[in-house]
């Protein structure tokens, strides 16, 4: 699994050894490990840098297509919406509108 996200040459690193993008990333590869159907991730790139933000969304992406799962990003950031297939605006609490979106931005493009 840490190949998957990059960090197989890390493996002997302490957390304290790793930047925050790849803390994340040990943190979606231990979410990975269990092949859950639903992966639930809640500001995934909330403290990261631009670089690392399109390297976490990436990889959430490529398992969702890879191994037909679901993932579930919860953020507050617009630009990252807008890679998703389907966005959800809630707001005090309830599903405000439900929007497909049949052509996602790919994630080399967002602006961060």
């Amino acid at each position: 699994m840490l190949e998957k996200v990059g960090l197989l040459d890390r493996k002997d690193h302490f957390p304290s050894q790793l930047s925050g993008g790849q803390q994340q990333r040990v943190a979606i590869a231990r979410a990975l490990a269990k092949n859950p159907e639903i992966l639930l991730c809640d500001e995934p790139t909330g403290a990261l840098d631009s670089v690392s933000s399109r390297e976490v969304i990436r990889i959430l992406k490529e398992f969702s297509r890879s191994f037909e799962k679901t993932v579930i990003v919860i953020t507050h950031n617009a630009s990252i919406a807008q890679t998703a297939d389907r966005v959800m605006y809630i707001k005090d609490g309830k599903i405000e509108k439900v929007q497909v979106n049949e052509n996602p931005i790919p994630v080399e493009e967002i602006v961060l």
